[in-house]
């Protein structure tokens, strides 16, 4: 795949009106200590070319060939979206702060690993995940999976987004990039998701247990897999949900669910572990890596209490998602 254009080519494709709103979702955070920046030079040229809209808050749109790309700056917030679905949410004078709540549930494979060193994350969005991730845990490699190029460009222009020697972005689809690399993961994050005509959905080819076999085959024994689902566990979206939770749980022995309250997403944590947990045990667990210092998100034991170990209603009536059947957007519709 080519690699990221300047923004500054792309600016003559913006879109003069907003998108259609779709279905109102989350994702990704910086050093709480570091400065923010000044809009790149690249920024910079393109409001004098004018990329930038008259509409109030807006400070950067664009179409590339995967979203309709807005960025917007409120009262200290800035905001991404793609086709009118929030993407991002960011305090720009504290980028480790105002993310969506549901993106704190990526630090929770910890509770069934506490020796990660590598992370693989699919979707890059404005990255609040790797920002969190370069922070909280500098002795962790993490390689980011990000199709659009665009986005690669607008996340490191926009929401401090960085590659060093510990966080490498591969611009390139998800599933063709596990497929070709040999590589292992100690935990793997899935947060990529594309907009159809029913609002943001998780493309078919990554909801499959053809796919979830090559994301296994990734994983050591103690390794972790955490997916975010748009949905609730009961009631919107939720035979989607149900779907996802048993087409996992056909290649991973244990799968549980953290639901976030202050939006409608659903983080999945399968396990290669045999182990049955209950919300005994994470908590416990969860005690003891903020008492020894491997965790050090504030809201880390707050997050405990979203933990789930039953399955979803709606996984009993579901058909398993496989390559032939994916049938995403028909529960979707």
């Amino acid at each position: 795949m080519n690699e990221a254009k300047n923004i500054s080519e792309l600016v003559g494709r913006r879109c003069p009106h907003r998108a259609a709103d779709g279905v109102v979702r989350s994702r990704r955070a910086e050093d709480s200590h570091a400065l923010p920046r000044v809009l790149t030079l690249v920024a910079i040229v393109a409001v004098l070319f004018g990329a930038m809209t008259s509409r109030s808050g807006t400070i950067f749109d664009v179409y590339s060939a995967y979203h309709y790309i807005e960025v917007t700056d409120n009262n200290g917030v800035r905001m991404l979206s793609f086709n009118g679905s929030m993407e991002t949410r960011m305090f720009t004078a504290q980028p480790l702060q105002g993310h969506f709540e549901y993106t704190e549930f990526f630090h929770m494979p910890w509770l069934w690993n506490t020796n990660v060193k590598r992370v693989l994350m699919i979707g890059l969005g404005g990255g609040s995940t790797q920002r969190s991730y370069q922070h909280y845990y500098t002795n962790v490699s993490v390689d980011t999976v990000e199709l659009d190029p665009v986005v690669v460009r607008v996340a490191k222009d926009f929401f401090y987004v960085t590659e060093s020697p510990t966080h490498k972005i591969h611009i390139q689809d998800g599933r063709v990039f596990l497929r070709r690399t040999t590589n292992f993961w100690d935990v793997i994050l899935m947060d990529a998701y594309a907009t159809t005509r029913y609002g943001s959905s998780v493309p078919p080819h990554l909801t499959t247990k053809e796919f979830f076999t090559i994301v296994r085959n990734h994983l050591p024994t103690n390794g972790v897999l955490a997916y975010n689902l748009i949905g609730e566990i009961e009631g919107w979206n939720q035979d989607f949900v149900g779907g996802m939770y048993r087409t996992i749980r056909e290649v991973f022995p244990q799968v549980y669910l953290f639901k976030a309250k202050e939006s409608r997403n659903v983080v999945l944590i399968a396990t290669r572990s045999n182990e049955r947990s209950d919300i005994t045990r994470v908590q416990k667990e969860g005690a003891a890596l903020m008492r020894n210092g491997k965790i050090r998100l504030p809201d880390f034991t707050t997050r405990l209490q979203s933990f789930v170990n039953f399955p979803p209603s709606s996984a009993t009536r579901v058909p398993v998602f496989t390559d032939d059947r994916a049938g995403v957007e028909g529960l979707l519709r």
